[in-house]
């Protein structure tokens, strides 16, 4: 996939408003491969709807998503599947790890599927984090800075196009901020990738090549 094109998109919440002015919402949007962009964001002005709409989890939109100019509203169950596997990874914003599970083995059960990643790599991130010595501690016992970080790591063990990181960095410092920003950066132009930040705030500091408000 080279392109996402937000065509006139607009949340099905927002249709009887006059008011809209944003760049994206009624507008012709445009996300290409290997580039990054900043998606800054009041709250309440669609943002999580937007990552979902473009993740293919909600179609509750007027107007065309396109995904190299196919309308992603005609694509069935297997074709999402398909795409979130090998062409778009997610970062939600409220992360959705499994809090059962301890913080490896949130990132495993997604490597076992994908193949894409050795535990040399995925600890070697840990480490970097800083959250090398959490690696067994369960999810639900560890902080949202912390979880932020596992979710990251899990978001990489995938081949991906895009990269939709949905408010990354809310509760991290900048010290921690700042090794997520280059290990995301770093994988991403490995693969080629385009990277679409959110942010209602603090966001990643990065050479953004265009920033969209919405």
């Amino acid at each position: 996939m080279n392109s996402i094109i937000l065509q006139d998109a607009l949340p099905n919440v927002f249709a009887h408003r006059t008011d809209i002015q944003s760049d994206i919402w009624k507008t012709h949007a445009v996300f290409e491969r290997d580039h990054l962009y900043l998606v800054e964001a009041n709250s309440g002005t669609g943002k999580s709807s937007m990552c979902s709409y473009i993740i293919g989890y909600r179609h509750d939109y007027s107007g065309q998503i396109l995904f190299d100019d196919e309308d992603t509203k005609h694509y069935g169950t297997s074709k999402w599947v398909k795409l979130r596997q090998h062409s778009l990874s997610h970062i939600f914003q409220e992360l959705r790890l499994f809090p059962e599970l301890t913080a490896y083995e949130n990132v495993e059960i997604k490597n076992n599927l994908t193949k894409f990643k050795d535990k040399k790599q995925i600890l070697e991130w840990f480490d970097a984090l800083g959250i090398g010595d959490k690696i067994n501690q369960k999810i639900g016992k560890m902080s949202f800075g912390q979880r932020q970080r596992v979710a990251m790591i899990r978001a990489l063990v995938q081949p991906f196009d895009f990269l939709l990181a949905d408010e990354p960095i809310s509760h991290l410092d900048e010290t921690n901020s700042r090794i997520m920003a280059e290990i995301m950066m770093t994988e991403a132009k490995a693969q080629g990738a385009g990277v679409i930040v959110t942010s209602i705030g603090k966001h990643m500091e990065l050479p953004y090549e265009k920033v969209f408000r919405l």
